[in-house]
């Protein structure tokens, strides 16, 4: 197995970008998710209530990203400085800072509403979930996990049950991972306690569950019900867990989160082509 692409997401829930090589901290991969978009109360705003997000190209070059979408561009710094302002990404208040200025413009217009960039910077410390992390565990502005690792293998079985209903196939950045591995079985990596990628090793304590994001489009913001519909015939908790309690809900699931096993300021770098090894319980 191995590393087949790598994708950051600068912006929470706007199109993401691929790498050949990319560094990894102990809050995810550099650049990924570091930057959100909130209301004017500080809660934030996804694909999940704007499917118009999917729109929004991000480019980066040296300090600088470069927003895009419609005709209208905007430039941000890649590290921001400022004051800070208390945001909301689902439970967690953090601290952050707001960008304004043409980002907010373009956000507010493509959005139709008022809205703003906020920065999540590194030295503000969002913990994981206690349940399945260590002290010390810290992610950005990711819904819970720093790292997410799908493969090509569990897509291609699912788009194979897609394909039987005859419905179209969908391709992996509707699922918006970090990592895509090549090889093994379909959803290996959610058997998986650990993973080995390149030099860095990482603790996989979780399937990742998945929403209406899914359904989005991520060339034209349209939303659908595939492939959530499909995936909730056999990846939900009663068909996945044993001793599943009726009363904890019915997720559906696709992909791994982990988190990389590194210190404060210790990073590592991954590419594409790097080997990918699982170890099971």
């Amino acid at each position: 197995m191995h590393v087949a692409s790598l994708h950051i997401y600068p912006v929470k829930g706007a199109r993401g970008i691929s790498l050949q090589r990319s560094e990894v901290l102990a809050c995810g991969l550099r650049n990924d998710r570091r930057f959100m978009v909130v209301d004017d109360s500080g809660s934030f705003l996804t694909q999940r209530g704007h499917p118009r997000l999917a729109l929004v190209d991000v480019a980066l070059a040296g300090d600088r990203m470069t927003l895009s979408v419609a005709g209208k561009t905007a430039q941000v710094p890649l590290a921001p400085e400022g004051p800070r302002r208390r945001v909301r990404v689902w439970n967690d208040e953090v601290e952050a800072i707001d960008v304004g200025g043409e980002a907010a413009e373009l956000f507010s217009d493509h959005l139709g509403q008022r809205c703003s960039l906020v920065f999540m910077p590194l030295d503000v410390i969002r913990p994981v979930d206690p349940k399945y992390a260590r002290a010390g565990d810290h992610v950005g502005f990711a819904d819970g996990f720093p790292v997410l690792i799908a493969s090509l293998s569990s897509l291609a079985e699912l788009n194979a049950r897609l394909a039987r209903i005859g419905a179209p196939a969908v391709p992996m950045n509707r699922f918006r991972p970090n990592v895509v591995v090549e090889g093994g079985e379909p959803y290996e990596e959610e058997q998986a306690i650990t993973a080995r990628i390149g030099p860095v090793a990482l603790r996989t304590p979780k399937r990742c569950s998945r929403c209406a994001v899914t359904t989005v489009d991520q060339a034209t913001a349209e939303k659908g019900i595939e492939p959530l519909r499909t995936l909730a015939t056999y990846r939900t908790d009663a068909q996945l867990t044993k001793g599943y309690d009726r009363s904890q809900g019915k997720n559906v699931y696709f992909a791994m989160n982990a988190i990389a096993d590194l210190g404060p300021g210790e990073s590592a770098v991954i590419a594409v082509g790097d080997p990918v090894v699982y170890a099971f319980a």
